[in-house]
């Protein structure tokens, strides 16, 4: 949900396709798991664990193919990291020359096993390499250093014409899903990283610190998003629901 909002797509319509609505980004079709917007360079969620990242790759393809100086950014999990079509990606797009950064959001845990129990290899950036792909480690919770890592990055790709691989290492402070009480990790575990690692408080204090921003200033832009959340809320309850005609509207076979 957050990767659209960078891709400026409007919240309403993100927020009427998770209420399964006409006017969603999918016409409703799509839901959580599957919003889409090509309008907006947003290639959407896929529910098929790894699958956007032979998807991104796919895209990366058709940038080169078609000589746009563009990259393809293509997010995944330390869950998929351990997924075979990640490795086949990673094949393709060193052998091809493909502008796609890989982008590993390793938040510690999947669906509800820690990193330490399922991966034989801490650092997942570390593969790409045994691919020939340059890659790093990024302190997640860091807006700066994810800021500038991402510029590296795609520096690299451009002039180097291949891909490149970030490991951002994250955490979130919820189960999985809403099925997830997150029993497996201790109360003081989650209290350390939200009380003293938590990017969006940490770069509130920094721009305070800084005097870049008064507290006033920031209470207004959380105004401000509050209260396009309320109206993208009310634009979402009064959209229509799908005409029964769109079950047969974009399939190919």
């Amino acid at each position: 949900h957050g990767h659209i909002i960078v891709c400026e797509v409007e919240s309403k319509y993100i927020m009427a396709e998770l209420f399964g609505k006409e006017t969603g980004v999918s016409r409703g079709k799509g839901g959580s798991m599957h919003l889409f917007d090509i309008a907006k360079n947003f290639y959407g969620g896929h529910g098929i664990v790894g699958a956007q990242v032979p998807v991104g790759t796919g895209v990366a393809f058709a940038m080169k193919y078609n000589n746009q100086r563009q990259i393809c950014a293509t997010f995944y999990g330390d869950g998929a990291a351990n997924q075979g079509q990640v490795y086949e990606s990673f094949n393709m797009a060193k052998l091809w020359g493909l502008p796609v950064l890989y982008v590993i959001e390793n938040n510690q845990y999947g669906m509800g096993t820690s990193v330490e129990r399922s991966s034989a290899t801490k650092h997942f950036y570390q593969r790409a390499a045994s691919f020939n792909i340059q890659g790093e480690l990024v302190d997640g919770m860091d807006f700066f250093a994810v800021y500038e890592a991402f510029k590296r990055a795609r520096e690299h790709i451009i002039s180097q014409q291949e891909p490149y691989c970030l490991e951002v290492e994250t955490y979130r402070y919820r189960g999985h899903s809403m099925s997830d009480p997150g029993n497996y990790r201790t109360r003081d575990e989650i209290n350390l990283y939200r009380d003293q690692r938590d990017p969006i408080g940490n770069l509130k204090n920094y721009l305070l610190a800084e005097k870049i921003a008064d507290d006033k200033a920031l209470k207004a832009i959380e105004k401000e998003v509050k209260d396009e959340i309320e109206a993208a809320l009310d634009f979402a309850k009064a959209s229509p629901e799908p005409l029964a005609s769109e079950l047969w509207t974009d399939v190919y076979s």
